[in-house]
């Protein structure tokens, strides 16, 4: 399965290699936008985008870049909360 995370194109760091700046919940780091390159790459500035394994994949809006990282923030919490039970399982396992 692949995994889209969204993030917000703060800056254009290298036009030639068609490299940016965005922001994925607070953390900054550079991408590809070689895959939504406009003809002035400015354009992208602040501009929501799904990257995965560093390129910018595809536009998407603020609206559903909100509702994935929504999604994402729950699906964590769910993990974790499953690798709680599991190890509560394992600890009354370890106790009989």
């Amino acid at each position: 399965m692949c995994l889209g995370i969204p993030g917000q194109i703060v800056k254009i760091t290298d036009e030639t290699r068609l490299m940016a700046l965005a922001d994925v919940s607070g953390v900054r780091r550079e991408v590809s936008v070689a895959c939504v390159a406009t003809p002035d790459l400015s354009d992208l500035v602040g501009e929501w985008v799904l990257i995965h394994v560093g390129f910018a994949m595809s536009l998407i809006d603020e609206d559903e870049a909100a509702k994935t990282l929504e999604a994402l923030r729950g699906l964590g919490e769910a993990q974790e909360t499953l690798e709680a039970m599991a190890d509560g399982a394992a600890a009354l396992e370890g106790s009989q």
